[in-house]
């Protein structure tokens, strides 16, 4: 019974968090590419931002996998 519970928390942490990050990415590249079509000129700037943005909720998303597989090594 434990493990299998150690497996749905394994499996509900890695599809979570894959889940909020793309929900969170979908919504920060709209909301630049928006950004950018009203301003052109700051484009440089605002597609910088937005990267750094972007790879913060990817390592968010990594440390969700890296959870996952401290959980599955306890199997």
């Amino acid at each position: 019974m434990e493990t299998a519970i150690i497996a749905l928390a394994a499996t509900l942490a890695v599809s979570l968090c894959a889940i909020a990050a793309a929900i969170g990415q979908a919504m920060t590249a709209s909301k630049a590419m928006d950004a950018m079509a009203r301003q052109p000129e700051a484009a440089g700037s605002i597609r910088s931002g937005m990267v750094i943005a972007l790879s913060l909720m990817e390592a968010l998303t990594i440390y969700g996998l890296l959870i996952a597989f401290m959980l599955v090594g306890k199997i």
